[in-house]
């Protein structure tokens, strides 16, 4: 039976008002490195090579807590613990910092271009100096998954071309091992200890402020730059471009905010995101009913009431043990792809990156495990209307991990029990206890965007 969908009046949710970031443990590290190990033992590894850059670097990060920034990077970690980081010429020193020990190897191929290589080399003694040899079986981590049944997968690379073309002259037999870091089945990286949850959190939360802080500013007369900068907070970095855009997108190929003006009647989208979780919403300028485009009025019974049943019985049914599969045919039961047209996973997982990697798509035998973090992430496509999204950061946490959030985390633990009281009282979303909202304005959702007093509840 189809939820009944209501538009229902709802003071903001504020429970958490002071933003504070988490550092990673000592022991959330080595934890850590001992996954990977384990990882490479299974798959008979002698070592692996993981690459870095700014929107690759991730996997890199994940061991030593640093990117190499506007430079490429590399971690060659041997099976037996002895590690080297191959770094440009503006990233050498952050080896005294990182938080992986490791010996530095300066190879100035990976600096920016035309500056300095006096003590330049052939790539493959760089590699020598690493101690790959000819007789080793290496994984090379990129960033990506490839899952295509008409390619050998294992033998398909995301790093630059000079990069693998000179491993393979140093040690032929190369393999793709990114799936040690993020297969949605197995990978290290897909499940978080409390310390995680914690840090993890910080971003989540915080893109979720400025998410609700620009919905609170949307004006006619207003620029999508105006509304935009109050959603990029605290000087950190974003894992994805932040979007407003209102009307017409994608003018002249920009992604970016502009100075184009808010107009009463105007489609408009908002995103912004941070480690740790993104915040998506989307709908029309406008108060009520009467103010949409005259031939879009049921855009609520068209589009918006469907889409936000769907997500309320995502919250309400995904469990720690669930298949990935069982969640698929879920939302395409209550949203038909034929009909809404949506294309990509609906729902994946989060991290340090947005979009780490997904158990959800047909036939999926992946499990959902205690640990996972996940964006509701459910994205329908109508023609002639404008899109709806209430995209934002849940947590799947067992008893275990939950008693050890509530001792360690004390504050965090009481933001989540009133944003799970939140869903249930005032949004009618009768999530378990299993599942933790990672920012306040899970499910929170204002499809017409100039009413800032009612959003989208499950009535009776």
């Amino acid at each position: 039976m189809s939820k009944k969908v209501v538009l229902k009046r709802v003071t903001e949710p504020l429970f958490k008002t002071e933003h504070f970031p988490v550092s990673l443990t000592f022991v959330t590290m080595q934890k850590r490195k001992e996954k990977i190990f384990a990882l490479m033992k299974q798959k008979e590894l002698d070592c692996i090579i993981i690459y870095c850059d700014t929107e690759h670097g991730t996997n890199f990060e994940y061991l030593t807590g640093f990117i190499t920034r506007f430079e490429e990077g590399l971690l060659v970690l041997h099976a037996d613990g002895e590690a080297y980081m191959l770094l440009g010429n503006e990233n050498t020193k952050m080896v005294d910092y990182s938080r992986l020990k490791a010996q530095c190897i300066h190879v100035p191929f990976f600096s920016l271009p035309n500056q300095p290589m006096q003590d330049d080399g052939k790539l493959t003694d760089y590699f020598k100096r690493a101690k790959l040899s000819e007789t080793m079986k290496i994984g090379i981590v990129g960033w990506k998954l490839f899952t295509s049944e008409h390619e050998n997968n294992e033998q398909l690379f995301d790093l630059p071309y000079y990069i693998v073309d000179a491993i393979k002259r140093v040690s032929p037999s190369v393999v793709n091992a990114t799936d040690i870091f993020i297969s949605p089945s197995y990978g290290a990286r897909i499940t978080n200890n409390a310390n995680e949850f914690a840090h993890y959190e910080f971003g989540s939360a915080l893109a979720s402020k400025g998410i609700l802080e620009a919905m609170n500013a949307i004006e006619v007369g207003k620029s999508e730059m105006e509304i935009a900068s109050l959603m990029n907070l605290q000087g950190q970095r974003n894992s994805v471009i932040t979007i407003c855009a209102t009307g017409k997108r994608f003018e002249n190929a920009n992604l970016y905010p502009s100075t184009k003006l808010i107009e009463l009647g105007d489609r408009l989208s908002l995103t912004v995101s941070y480690k740790g979780g993104l915040s998506s919403r989307s709908g029309y300028v406008v108060r009520d009913r009467e103010q949409l485009p005259h031939n879009q009025n049921d855009y609520l019974e068209a589009i918006v009431k469907p889409y936000f049943a769907t997500v309320a019985t995502w919250l309400e049914e995904i469990h720690i043990g669930m298949l990935g599969k069982e969640i698929y045919e879920l939302v395409e039961r209550n949203l038909p792809k034929d009909n809404y047209n949506w294309v990509l996973n609906p729902g994946h997982l989060t991290g340090d990156e947005e979009w780490l990697s997904s158990m959800i798509y047909p036939n999926s035998l992946d499990i959902i495990q205690s640990g996972m973090l996940m964006q509701v992430d459910i994205i329908p496509s109508v023609k002639g209307y404008a899109g709806i999204s209430v995209e934002c950061t849940i947590g799947l946490a067992d008893e275990t991990l939950r008693n050890e959030l509530k001792k360690d985390y004390p504050k965090l633990w009481d933001a989540i029990i009133l944003r799970q009281q939140f869903l249930r009282n005032e949004l009618g979303i009768m999530i378990s206890d299993e599942i933790l909202p990672m920012s306040d304005t899970v499910a929170y959702c204002r499809p017409y965007l100039l009413d800032k007093t009612k959003v989208l509840a499950i009535g009776n």
